[in-house]
């Protein structure tokens, strides 16, 4: 039986969130030397829920660097996304054999004030989250142990920890947060019996041995070979509905291109929502090592720079329909892990925002990623990036 999960019916503008993504893979990860991955969709959908609480020019700031027109069509964007992230017969808690996905927001709202009912309602019936009160300003520890649950919890134990105790002010009036979790197992699993380690080569010049992962026999495998880089996409198993997920690996050509391949990203945010034109080929020689990491960064510094100013502006006095009091976006948090075996994919986020009062080809191909590269996990009828991320060294974990 065959179940529907309705799409996006107009343009989904990812541009501003994969910006910021290649923007702090080049700010943070390659000028650390760390693994990077984010959830484009986790941001997208938070910083549309304070859209939907602002009004003004931080409204229509937030709506243009969303890709939106009006809230209306903010909302009704954000509900199908919402449902692209969920069990396809979720209300009947169904596994219809496709990737285990999850996907839950949250806001705590301090003692002594009521959120709005036109920003309860949205949050209720766009959102699926419900409003809790609790005493931020006595009981903080409290609040940040059960906000930090609830982030392990709806990532199925994946993020740790997402709100530091010192983010939380004791006059916070609000935290908005978000949880998304997907598991998918491989179309074509890899042939366990042949994992074997390999040199990995590091920016430094300096080599690592990995577990590389290949597949049972040479196999047809969609791939492309472009200007500087190549691409292997791999297929989940799919579920009795219409979604489709796949996971992308881009292999720069050189050992040290991958902050080329970043730039070439950070200059075209459409890159990864592109039509890649990828053909049936036999790999022979086809390895991609296993890895395991998490990754986490304060959010608010990078979208300022990017030019998303307003909703953290202190003197700004427009984040006004959420409850009877002016707010500005303290802090955003976010915090992703994946991991990447012979059996498939495990990857979850978490956001959270901390709200306070106003104060060409000719040889035989190959695609061997023993040096960085980068991935995305994308739903290919609808073409919603839900992770994005590059791996410097397969043997780093945080």
């Amino acid at each position: 039986m065959e179940c529907s999960v309705q799409m996006p019916t107009s343009h989904f503008n990812t541009d501003f969130c994969l910006l910021m993504s290649s923007h702090v893979l080049l700010k943070e990860a390659l000028a650390k030397g760390s693994n990077f991955v984010i959830s484009p969709l986790s941001f997208h959908v938070l910083l549309s829920l304070i859209a939907v609480g602002s009004r003004g020019r931080t409204l229509q700031q937030l709506l243009s660097f969303l890709g939106s027109k009006n809230i209306q069509d903010l909302t009704s964007l954000s509900s199908q996304l919402i449902s692209l992230a969920l069990p396809a017969n979720h209300e009947n808690n169904h596994n219809l054999g496709g990737p285990t996905l999850s996907f839950i927001n949250g806001v705590w709202v301090a003692e002594g004030y009521i959120i709005k009912p036109s920003f309860e309602e949205i949050v209720r019936g766009v959102y699926n989250a419900t409003a809790k009160e609790v005493d931020f300003e006595n009981k903080a520890d409290e609040v940040i142990n059960e906000i930090n649950t609830w982030a392990e919890n709806s990532s199925n134990g994946l993020i740790k920890k997402l709100i530091p105790r010192e983010a939380v002010p004791r006059d916070t009036l609000l935290v908005l947060a978000n949880a998304l979790y997907v598991k998918g197992t491989w179309a074509k699993k890899f042939d366990v019996l042949r994992t074997q380690h390999r040199d990995f080569h590091l920016l430094s010049g300096q080599t690592v041995t990995v577990p590389f992962m290949t597949s049972q026999k040479p196999a047809l495998h969609l791939y492309g070979s472009f200007d500087g880089y190549k691409i292997l996409k791999l297929p989940y198993r799919n579920g009795q509905d219409t979604r489709q997920f796949s996971m992308y690996f881009f292999l720069p050509e050189a050992r040290h291109g991958l902050q080329n391949l970043v730039n070439r990203s950070r200059s075209n945010p459409k890159f990864f929502n592109a039509q890649f034109n990828l053909q049936y080929e036999e790999l022979p020689d086809m390895w991609v090592p296993r890895f395991k990491f998490s990754f986490e960064f304060e959010a608010s510094k990078t979208m300022m720079d990017l030019g998303l100013e307003l909703p953290f502006q202190s003197i700004n006095k427009e984040i006004t329909e959420m409850v009877d009091r002016p707010l500005f976006v303290e802090k955003m948090f976010h915090k992703s892990y994946i991991e990447v075996n012979e059996e498939g994919t495990e990857a979850a986020a978490c956001t959270a925002a901390i709200m306070i009062p106003q104060c060409l080809r000719y040889p035989i191909p190959s695609f061997v990623a023993d040096h960085p590269f980068m991935f995305m996990i994308r739903e290919e009828t609808s073409n919603v990036v839900f992770f994005v991320g590059a791996i410097l060294n397969p043997l780093l974990e945080s």
